[in-house]
């Protein structure tokens, strides 16, 4: 079991970056694969970016990629999505997931990840 604590969320103007961070308890951080997800309000919680076990295979949504990037250290139990050039639709609750996995694979949907930290609000202004 894993237990998953986000921080770096805020207020930031358009143009603008944040650096999410997700901590994990626990000695077996390396055995999972980690997700982040967002919900803004009045919508479904979707998938933002997905990093293998491995650490060597990233996955990012269309509406993200080549502006977010996922990362991970182990000796720090951490993942983070450094988020750059965001926008007012990025605005939401931004949530890191957690799934006991084989080495190199990915998902993109909810319902597969077992862990879930509380959230932490991004928001940004236009």
């Amino acid at each position: 079991q894993v237990q998953l604590v986000e921080s770096g969320g805020g207020l930031v103007q358009a143009g603008g970056s944040l650096r999410l961070s997700c901590a994990a308890s626990g000695r077996t951080f390396s055995r999972y694969g980690m997700g982040w997800f967002r919900q803004a309000p009045g919508k479904e919680r979707e998938f933002v970016a997905g990093l293998s076990r491995s650490g060597t295979r990233t996955y990012y949504a269309d509406s993200v990629k080549g502006r977010f990037t996922i990362s991970r250290d182990n000796a720090k139990n951490t993942v983070y999505l450094q988020m750059n050039s965001l926008k007012p639709e990025d605005t939401a609750v931004y949530y890191c997931a957690a799934k006991s996995i084989d080495y190199f694979t990915i998902y993109d949907t909810p319902t597969e990840y077992a862990y879930w930290g509380q959230g932490t609000q991004v928001t940004v202004s236009s």
